[in-house]
């Protein structure tokens, strides 16, 4: 059974005993949905710039995932399965029909972790700046049993409930959520107060600290090229070539090594070009589906 309640911009849905918020906008029957799925620390709202524009020619969801923006944030639980399973329900419960889904970094790993297990349900897959492990990368001088044992522990005082909190309290506050923006942004100026907001508004929501420890602490998923195996429908890989966090040209080739049917731009942006180049984005994005995905070309 499912619950909907409406609020201004969406509607929150419930889904095994947490609320998932949705947006909806939009209306085009002949042509498959769209589903926007965003990346760590984000919400809905870094979809805004897209939604605004694609909605002219497409059905538009967007999803909160769970631990983030406006849907529940438990302290305990998390995993790319549950993603997974979650974004898979939305498509099947509440979209309806097979999707286009656009994820960007976590989200663009969640949306090919779809694609992989429900194929039937995904027609298409675009991926921007999305993270993700490749089982054969090299690791240069991989750490020893000793260090690796001090690591785990290190890692596990720092998660645990106090130094947590300690830290999510420095990290969610405003001038942090700008810093580490203006470091992944090449255009500072789209860097807006709104950003800002829209990124610490769900932080300071209860259960937020916990969810912040507990989301650290989730299982790494698959690697990226087994879900390659897996995955039949057309992939768009749109590159911000700018991202300090990450080799682009690197992870294009991976990508080109596991994956023949894929097409690929790079723009001059950071890791999150859907908000920071969205005309560049929506218009790559737009042409795709209609001419791949669409067209069959």
């Amino acid at each position: 059974m499912t619950v909907a309640v409406e609020s201004s911009t969406g509607r929150h849905w419930q889904w095994q005993g947490y609320q998932v918020y949705l947006v909806r906008a939009g209306s085009a029957p002949d042509r498959p949905p769209l589903l926007l799925v965003h990346g760590f620390g984000a919400s809905t709202d870094h979809w805004r710039k897209n939604i605004a524009e694609l909605e002219a020619d497409f059905e538009v969801w967007a999803i909160d995932l769970i631990g983030f923006g406006r849907s529940s944030k438990p302290d305990r639980g998390y995993s790319a399965d549950l993603w997974r399973d979650l974004v898979h329900d939305v498509i099947t419960k509440q979209i309806g029909r097979p999707a286009v889904l656009a994820g960007n970094s976590i989200g663009a790993y969640t949306c090919l972790s779809v694609a992989a297990a429900y194929p039937q349900d995904v027609a298409g897959v675009c991926l921007l700046n999305g993270v993700g492990t490749f089982s054969q990368t090299t690791v240069v001088n991989p750490p020893n049993p000793f260090q690796k044992a001090i690591g785990d522990l290190i890692k596990g005082f720092v998660l645990s409930p106090l130094p947590s909190w300690v830290i999510f309290q420095y990290v969610r506050r405003r001038s942090a959520i700008r810093k580490t923006l203006e470091q992944v942004y090449l255009d500072r100026t789209a860097v807006t107060d709104q950003l800002v907001e829209d990124i610490y508004r769900p932080a300071t929501e209860s259960g937020a600290a916990a969810a912040f420890a507990a989301l650290f602490k989730a299982p790494r998923g698959e690697s990226v090229d087994r879900l390659l195996e897996t995955t039949t429908c057309p992939l768009l890989l749109l590159w911000g070539e700018g991202d300090p966090w990450m080799d682009t040209r690197q992870r294009s080739q991976l990508y080109r090594q596991y994956y023949v049917n894929l097409e690929e731009h790079f723009l001059k942006a950071g890791h999150c070009p859907h908000d920071e180049v969205p005309e560049q984005v929506n218009g790559l994005l737009r042409e795709w589906v209609l001419g791949t995905v669409v067209g069959g070309g």
